[in-house]
């Protein structure tokens, strides 16, 4: 065992119980002041320059040490998701509806940890800054951070994250180069046509028709407009119509998810959306509107950052519990905003099998974030801290 990783078990149990008190006191996007002031007072004690508020609740602590010249970001994320927990566990959340359903409490936990090491024991020379995010959830805590001045103030030659992964066995690392997380657009399309009564169809103008063909008509984009070795998903989660059977609606609204793992295909989707759309609508004689979001971009790990950091995995754990080149994941990160503007990686770690501890799915009621990894994760970052600020 790395003895870097044989310290920190040692002293795991202190953090276990962090994160645990920050599962119990989940805060939602921007709301998380409890969690920022833990942190920064934290941070603060163990001789850390700290900045609070940054991104409203994002906190900043920094520490330098010897005469080196280079610059590392690592990041974690604190917000909690608006849902129901269901665990039944000890320290279930006690504010109804919030819960930490994606293991953001224990990635926070992970990067403390491994600061008070650093900030005890570290052999680096350089600065280190860490970067504690709010509202990773949909809101873009990363982007908002980032127009603040993050990496004005805090200059980094390169910054990595983690997040854990159900279904992988606990403390295993996966890497990848290159698009590790897709993009995350939200489309809302709105139909317009003619209201009228079912029994005199030809007095209408039907929306309900036109978007059940644009429904069918958007899979084709995928099927037939992208490269079938390349990723794209085009999802209709909601098709809003009509409150009666035998009345035609006068509107209907299609909400949708629209994912890529390529900058280029991300463009190409929205245009032709907008294409198909308009045509199908203009074949059934209704007028569409085509509001189009865009959201979290790709997320690339650039490829030297990226092997620094599958070396660092090898060198703490060993070939058999590390993937070099892991599959991506459609889901989406708004560490992708970090990556655009400072060279980096972002990797995973295993949170449990399905069939064990940890192996539930994030974003649902049942996950609970494996603490058996708050070492290895505190570690990794330790490990990886002293040999990108070599001293």
């Amino acid at each position: 065992m790395h003895p870097i990783l044989a310290a920190l078990k040692d002293s795991a149990d202190e953090f276990v119980a962090v994160r645990r008190d920050l599962h119990q006191h989940p805060e939602l996007g921007f709301e998380e002041h409890r969690t920022s002031e833990i942190v920064a007072s934290l941070l603060a004690e163990w001789g850390y320059e700290v900045e609070r508020g940054l991104g409203t609740t994002g906190v900043i602590g920094r520490l330098r040490r010897g005469t080196g010249n280079r610059r590392l970001g690592i990041r974690a994320d604190m917000d909690a998701l608006p849902m129901s927990e269901v665990t039944g566990l000890p320290y279930s959340s006690c504010h109804p509806g919030v819960m930490h359903a994606c293991g953001h409490d224990g990635h926070t936990a992970m990067l403390l940890c491994a600061a008070r090491y650093l900030a005890r024991h570290g052999n680096f020379s350089g600065t280190l800054n860490l970067i504690f995010q709010p509202a990773e959830e949909g809101l873009g805590g990363a982007k908002t951070m980032m127009e603040e001045g993050l990496f004005e103030k805090y200059p980094c030659d390169a910054v990595f994250a983690m997040h854990n992964v159900p279904g992988t066995p606990a403390g295993r690392l996966l890497l990848r180069d290159g698009p590790a997380q897709a993009s995350a657009d939200n489309v809302t399309i709105t139909l317009e046509g003619v209201g009228g009564h079912g029994a005199i169809p030809h007095n209408a103008v039907d929306p309900v028709v036109a978007g059940a063909a644009i429904v069918m008509g958007l899979q084709t984009i995928v099927a037939r407009n992208v490269d079938p070795l390349k990723t794209a998903v085009i999802t209709v989660g909601a098709f809003q119509a009509g409150t009666v059977a035998n009345i035609i609606p006068a509107h209907a609204v299609l909400r949708l998810s629209v994912r890529a793992l390529d900058r280029s295909v991300r463009e190409m989707l929205e245009q032709r959306i907008k294409d198909l759309v308009s045509a199908q609508a203009q074949s059934y004689g209704v007028k569409a509107r085509v509001d189009y979001q865009r959201g979290y971009p790709v997320l690339v790990n650039t490829s030297a950052e990226t092997e620094f950091a599958h070396q660092v995995a090898l060198e703490l754990l060993g070939s058999d519990h590390v993937n070099g080149q892991a599959s991506p994941i459609a889901a989406s990160e708004d560490f992708a905003f970090m990556l655009e503007a400072v060279p980096g990686c972002y990797l995973w770690i295993g949170n449990g099998e399905a069939d064990q501890a940890g192996g539930c799915s994030v974003h649902n009621p049942a996950y609970d974030f494996n603490d058996g990894n708050i070492a290895v994760g505190a570690a990794y970052w330790a490990l990886l801290c002293e040999r990108f600020l070599v001293a």
